[in-house]
């Protein structure tokens, strides 16, 4: 492995809806037997990430996604070249697309990346879950996928009032009536087209687990939480560890029976001694400096296997350990503002 070894990391607007980058960042910043860069790639000047000069080296401004293959390849060129872009770790869920299609081409201009293969991404469509449920282990709370109004309407009838509304990879709105599902059909239509996922609505314990698949059947490590105190916005705020062997199998199954390869969050429901997948994000979750809070840094541990370093055997962690997310107010200068919306980037930052 080059030393020292640039990394990208994306997804550092650590808001009310934070992005997993900061919490990678972290885990990044405490790996010992890694010599790291880290480079914060922002997709806004305001992205807090960019001003927490303890954690990125650096910071850059790239184009979404949207603008197309060739602007954002061109874009992380510039960066290698500037600033070195051995390693690009994706948090975000629009990035994925890009990342999974394109990372051959990118290890070849030599910015490696360990994500899921586009035929591994598409396991994580809500309309593919009853699939992974069974192949996992676990069980899927009732779902109908429907592609006309027509077709929903009899779908909330058979699920049975309330429902989940969902898009097949984002949105998700519950519904109380039939006319509100009609709504949300709408508004999700508009803007991401169908399939539409009409699910039942399960109550219960909300319990996730983030883990890393090897590629080949394995993960590198799993840690499993309890949610305990959930914003308006659906993010953990406060949660424990746990050591249930239900979400942990199938962690390992999901791994195993996929090959999956990457960073991966199952999103469970248990209820009434039954455990429900709820959703799978081919990603770091917001959460995951959790897992390196209580021994297990992922994001390193992935970075030194995909590098074909050597990998420590252990894989447990403490149960009962709690975390507790907060806010943290930041003064900085305002001529890192200033310079990345005139120029795109930070300079070096002084340590």
């Amino acid at each position: 492995m080059p030393a020292p070894l640039t990394v990208g990391v994306s997804g550092i607007n650590a808001v009310d809806n934070p992005g997993p980058g900061v919490g990678v960042a972290r885990s990044l910043r405490e790996a010992e037997d890694l010599d790291l860069r880290i480079v914060g790639l922002a997709y806004d000047a305001m992205e807090p990430g960019i001003y927490m000069d303890w954690l990125l080296d650096r910071s850059f401004v790239v184009p979404y996604p949207s603008a197309g293959r060739d602007a954002y390849i061109e874009r992380l060129r510039y960066i290698q070249s500037v600033a070195g872009l051995d390693f690009i770790i994706p948090t975000l869920d629009t990035e994925m697309p890009f990342y999974s299609r394109c990372q051959g081409e990118l290890e070849t201009l030599g910015m490696h990346c360990f994500v899921p293969t586009p035929e591994m991404y598409r396991l994580r469509g809500k309309d593919r879950l009853t699939e992974v449920a069974e192949t996992i282990g676990i069980e899927l709370p009732e779902t109908e996928v429907v592609s006309s109004q027509e077709e929903l309407v009899v779908a909330v009838e058979k699920v049975g009032l309330p429902v989940m509304i969902k898009g097949a990879f984002y949105q998700a709105r519950r519904a109380h009536t039939t006319q509100e599902a009609l709504q949300h059909c709408h508004r999700i239509v508009a803007e991401w087209g169908y399939p539409i996922i009409v699910q039942q609505v399960v109550s219960g314990d909300e319990l996730n687990v983030v883990a890393v698949g090897d590629g080949v059947g394995g993960c590198l490590g799993r840690v499993a939480i309890r949610k305990m105190w959930i914003t308006e916005l659906g993010k953990m705020w406060t949660g424990v560890t746990i050591h249930n062997q239900a979400i942990l199998r199938a962690s390992d199954a999901f791994a195993r029976a996929y090959r999956w390869r990457g960073p991966f969050e199952l999103e469970c429901i248990a209820s009434a001694g039954r455990l429900y997948l709820v959703e799978i994000n081919p990603r770091f979750p917001a959460w995951c400096y959790f897992a390196t809070g209580v021994g297990l840094n992922l994001p390193a541990r992935m970075i030194t296997t995909a590098l074909g370093g050597p990998l420590s055997a252990e894989s447990d962690y403490p149960a009962g350990r709690l975390f507790i997310r907060y806010t943290y107010e930041l003064v900085t200068r305002m001529e890192q503002f200033q310079r990345l919306v005139i120029r795109g980037e930070t300079a070096e930052a002084q340590r």
